[in-house]
C-alpha cells in the first residue's frame, strides 16, 4: 500500500465523493477553506472544477484538507472508480422515483449507491465471507414473456411458496442479493439499485419510507434487476417493473380469490394486514384483475377519500430490515476483534461515519438531508 504522501487524488472519485454529500464545488471550496490552517489562501470554485476535470494534481496537503473537508479518508480520494466498479456510469442504475425530484438529488443518490457498493465490498472481503452465489437471472420479456411472466419465474425459482411474500428484502438477500437501507435526504425516491451480470445485485432503500411503501418499491427494484439489462424507454420499464412487482406481491389467482366475495374498507384492512401492501395498492389490483367492478373501486376510494386514507391509511406495515451486510459488520467487530478504525478502513471511511452508517443505526450518509 502507499503511504499518504505518495498518494493523489483521482478527479473521478473526487467528484462523486462531492455529489455522494450533497455539495456543489461551491460548498466544498467553502469547507477547504474553513478547514485550512489561518492565513492560507482561499480555495476557489475553480480549484475544485479544475482539481475535478483532472487540470491539476492534488495531493499532499492539499488532498488532506480535500478529504477533511469531504469528510472521507484520503485513501479513498485516490481510487479510480471506474477501476473500482463503482463509478455512476458503471452499471445500469434503476430508480422508482418522483417526477419532482431534482437533479442534483438523483446524482445524490447515484453517488451514495456507488460508494455503498465500494463499502460493502470492503467488508465481504475483509469478513473473508463465503460468497453466496447469487440466484438472480434474467427474464428477457418479448411477445410471449411479460413482467407478470418474470414475477412467476421468480416466485418459482426462489421457492416462494404461494400466498404473500412474507419478507421481500429476506428474498433478495437469501438469493445472494445485497440490500442496504439509507436516509436518502428525499422521500421523492424509495429505492436504487444496480447490476451489470459481473457484481452481485444491489438495492439501496430509503429508510424514510413505510412498510408497506417500501415493500413494493423493492418488489419494483426487483423487476428492473431480472427484466431490465439495458436501458430502454423509461415510462414503459417503469410500467413493466410495477406490473413485476405487483404479480411478484399479489399474485392474480390469489388477489381474485381474496375479492370473490366483494370488498368494503373492513375486507380491505383484513387483506392489508395479510397482503403487507397499502390497501390502495390492492384495490388497483383488484380493479386491473377485473376481481371488482369499477363501481365498487370509485365507491370505495371516495370512502378512503372522505377519511383521510389517501395520504395516511390505517394499519400499520412493520418495515421490513436487511440482515446481511449487518451481520458483515458483526462478524468483523465481534467474532474478528477488529476495532472501529480498523473495521471503518475496509469500508472506506472515517470511523465516525462507519459508527452512523454500520453500527449506530443513524444511516445518513448526507451531513444535511437534501429537501429537493
Amino acid at each position: 500500500m502507499l503511504a499518504s504522501g505518495d498518494l493523489q487524488a483521482h478527479p473521478g472519485m473526487l467528484a462523486l465523493a462531492r455529489e455522494s454529500r450533497g455539495m456543489t464545488q461551491v460548498d466544498v471550496a467553502a469547507a477547504m477553506t474553513k478547514a485550512a490552517p489561518a492565513g492560507a489562501a482561499v480555495v476557489s470554485q475553480g480549484y475544485v472544477s479544475r482539481a475535478e476535470s483532472g487540470r491539476l494534481v492534488v495531493a499532499d496537503d492539499r488532498l488532506q484538507l480535500y478529504a477533511t473537508a469531504l469528510g472521507y479518508p484520503v485513501d479513498l480520494l485516490s481510487l479510480d472508480p471506474r477501476v473500482s466498479g463503482v463509478g455512476v456510469g458503471v452499471g445500469l442504475i434503476h430508480h422508482r422515483k418522483r417526477a419532482s425530484l431534482s437533479s442534483s438529488a438523483l446524482r445524490c443518490i447515484h453517488a451514495q449507491l456507488a460508494l455503498v457498493r465500494l463499502q460493502v465490498t470492503g467488508l465481504v472481503q475483509a469478513a473473508a465471507a463465503a460468497g453466496v452465489p447469487h440466484r438472480f437471472s434474467r427474464v428477457l420479456l418479448d411477445d410471449f414473456t411479460t413482467a407478470k411472466d418474470a414475477a412467476r419465474q421468480v416466485r418459482r425459482a426462489w421457492g416462494l411458496p404461494r400466498g404473500p411474500v412474507a419478507d421481500v428484502i429476506a428474498a433478495i438477500e437469501e438469493a445472494g442479493g445485497l440490500v442496504v437501507m439509507r436516509s436518502l435526504g428525499s422521500e421523492l425516491l424509495d429505492a436504487v439499485s444496480q447490476w451489470d451480470d459481473l457484481r452481485v445485485p444491489l438495492v439501496l432503500v430509503n429508510d424514510h419510507a413505510p412498510g408497506d411503501r417500501c415493500r413494493f418499491s423493492v418488489a419494483h427494484e426487483l423487476g428492473h434487476l431480472v427484466m431490465h439489462p439495458a436501458p430502454g424507454t423509461s415510462s414503459e420499464q417503469e410500467k413493466q417493473a410495477d406490473a413485476f412487482a405487483a404479480e411478484f406481491l399479489m399474485p392474480a389467482a390469489d388477489i381474485r380469490q381474496a375479492f370473490a366475495d366483494g370488498v368494503d374498507l373492513a375486507r380491505l384492512a383484513e387483506l392489508k394486514r395479510l397482503w403487507r401492501v397499502s390497501m390502495s395498492a390492492l384495490l388497483r389490483r383488484a380493479l386491473t384483475l377485473n376481481a371488482i367492478t369499477e363501481w365498487q373501486y370509485r365507491t370505495v376510494m371516495v370512502e378512503m377519500s372522505a377519511l383521510g386514507y389517501r395520504t395516511a391509511e390505517p394499519v400499520e406495515v412493520e418495515p421490513e430490515r436487511p440482515t446481511r451486510v449487518p451481520a458483515l459488520v458483526d462478524t468483523l467487530l465481534s467474532e474478528r476483534g477488529l476495532a472501529i478504525d480498523e473495521a471503518a478502513a475496509c469500508a472506506r471511511l472515517l470511523p465516525e461515519d462507519f459508527k452512523r452508517l454500520y453500527v449506530a443505526g443513524d444511516r445518513s450518509l448526507s451531513p444535511e438531508p437534501l429537501r429537493r
